[in-house]
């Protein structure tokens, strides 16, 4: 069975994840689909992708398939791994994507969603940043994602805490565009989507490309960024690491010792 659904009207296209029994987990299967139907909705001439979740969804998505990180020894989230292709995928995609927010978002599905140009949630939206559960050491790519858009101090307390952000606190923190309420985000979402098929894609497209690139024009020197590898490596090869996945999939609290 498909773990997403698609569809193009009016050249706005829709990815639905469509994998409740995992709580629409971001694993290799689901983002390998993903990445085929935004091939193939760029060829049905897509002007805007609305990614979003069933209507009435309590979790958008769960985020990266925790079975699925590597071993300790491994970088877990290297250029390569599933996640952060999908990730590049979306933001260099040369037209507007817009996440529509119903229910939790967890982990690598907030880098997901704020991957995405426009995010519109509902009362039920919340973001929950969860790498520091689990000894995850995340990488250098997506913490400036995080700090280009809710501020440095913002990112750090969803980062240190692991606790969700409301959709209200995710509204001030600059990661909702808009919030509305549940039965009033099918249609407010995709009445934007069709104001943005009415102008100019080109235009659309360079502006987009525009703003990502100043965006991430933060250049570091190969020292920086060699010591920030560094730093990370002492996350994925120490005990934390392997224990706080551990814990996870025996469904108990990790005991962390900082080893």
């Amino acid at each position: 069975m498909a773990v997403i659904n698609t569809a193009l009207q009016d050249n706005v296209g829709t990815i639905t994840f469509n994998d409740p029994e995992h709580r629409n987990m971001l694993s290799g299967a689901l983002i390998d689909e993903m990445l085929q139907s935004i091939g193939a909705l760029q060829k049905g001439r897509m002007r805007v992708l609305v990614i979003r979740a069933p209507k009435g969804s309590k979790v958008w998505s769960a985020g990266h398939d925790v079975h699925e990180l590597p071993l300790p020894g491994r970088d877990p989230l290297s250029y390569h791994d599933p996640l952060v292709t999908v990730l590049r995928s979306i933001q260099s995609l040369p037209i507007p994507v817009i996440a529509m927010i119903e229910g939790s978002v967890w982990g690598g599905a907030c880098d997901l969603a704020l991957s995405c140009d426009i995010l519109i949630g509902c009362p039920s939206s919340s973001f929950c940043m969860t790498p520091a559960k689990i000894g995850v050491p995340y990488n250098v790519s997506g913490i400036l994602h995080f700090m280009n858009i809710m501020g440095v101090n913002f990112a750090k307390e969803m980062f240190f805490t692991a606790e969700p952000l409301s959709a209200e606190q995710a509204s001030k923190a600059g990661l909702l565009n808009h919030l509305v309420e549940a039965d009033q985000l099918e249609e407010f979402t995709y009445n934007m989507a069709h104001k943005i098929t009415k102008n100019s894609p080109l235009s659309i497209g360079v502006i987009k490309e525009q703003i990502r690139l100043l965006a991430s024009a933060h250049p570091l020197s190969p020292l920086t960024f060699e010591r920030v590898q560094g730093l990370r490596r002492t996350v994925y090869d120490s005990k934390d690491y392997a224990e706080g996945i551990k814990a996870f999939l025996e469904k108990r609290p990790p005991a962390f010792t900082g080893d």
